[in-house]
């Protein structure tokens, strides 16, 4: 089977997100759809898939609301099944930040067509990345800045370094946008003073632009793990000297870690990063099992 996926977000005031939260749960549940959709006062995250008509219905009947009349969707497909099962959950914070940032100072959206005009004429820019250091690993644009950070949280403190860009153009960009619009506000209220934030993310750009600017493989916060959309590959195997950016989430149950590995070295090591984990009494069969960084993200 053929698995649409979409992604989607919205920074929004939902004055009642449990009676949203049922809703969602019962109209996906009734149309055969998995995912994750995480909702709270300050708007929506979330992805869900299943076969193109149930996702078609899905964007159909979430639209409906007043709330979300000009929702947009990150689109892809895939042959994996992406989620196991539906969460929706209530958070404080539908993309998990720690800062108090006001939303109606987000940065100036960019479309992905201004985007490659700006990097076909080498305008002066620098273009940040907001996501965590083990998703730019595998992927990102070409020459973009990265920072040292594995979690969303650290990014007001590690942006506050960057004093030296404050008077410099700068474009954020993550996985489909619902990052760097909270990033983007928090620097504009920081004291950057050209501040732009590229419209849909990784996903609307390389829907677009293929194999133009963005190289390797994008991070996604489910069973895919990596998407590959870039016929460049920026890694080699851990275990041996193939190309590959393909992350795999240890087969050792008692061992959350991520790694990359060729299809064949995964397989003789039983989807295992080491010896010692191959050797572990606790397997996962399967992906039933993800690493602790997909808790608090969707894939946006």
């Amino acid at each position: 089977m053929k698995y649409s996926i979409i992604t989607f977000y919205k920074y929004v005031d939902i004055g009642d997100p449990l009676t949203l939260m049922e809703d969602l749960q019962e109209f996906c549940r009734s149309n055969n759809l998995f995912g994750r959709i995480l909702l709270g006062t300050e708007g929506i995250n979330g992805g869900v898939s299943g076969s193109l008509e149930e996702v078609k219905k899905f964007k159909e009947f979430i639209v409906k609301n007043p709330l979300f009349a000009n929702l947009t969707f990150r689109e892809q497909s895939s042959g994996l099944e992406p989620y196991q099962k539906l969460v929706v959950q209530l958070r404080k914070e539908v993309v998990a930040f720690g800062e108090e940032v006001n939303l109606k100072n987000t940065a100036e959206h960019i479309s992905p067509a201004k985007l490659k005009s700006w990097l076909d004429n080498d305008e002066d820019f620098i273009l940040l990345d907001t996501r965590n250091e083990y998703e730019i690993k595998i992927g990102k644009f070409k020459n973009a800045l990265g920072l040292p950070i594995d979690s969303f949280r650290e990014f007001p403190d590690a942006v506050k370094k960057l004093t030296n860009l404050k008077d410099k153009k700068v474009v954020t960009y993550c996985t489909g946008g619902v990052r760097c619009e909270k990033a983007s506000a928090f620097m504009k209220e920081h004291g950057f003073k050209n501040v732009f934030q590229l419209e849909g993310g990784i996903i609307n750009f390389a829907n677009q632009f293929p194999n133009e600017y963005f190289e390797g493989s994008c991070f996604v916060f489910d069973n895919r793990i990596a998407s590959k959309i870039s016929s460049v590959t920026l890694n080699t195997c851990s275990f041996c000297t193939s190309k590959t950016d393909e992350y795999i989430n240890c087969h050792n149950l008692d061992y959350d870690k991520l790694f990359i590995a060729c299809a064949s070295c995964s397989k003789g090591m039983n989807g295992t990063c080491s010896v010692e984990c191959k050797s572990a009494p606790r397997q996962r069969v399967g992906r039933g099992k993800q690493a602790k960084v997909f808790q608090d993200h969707v894939s946006a």
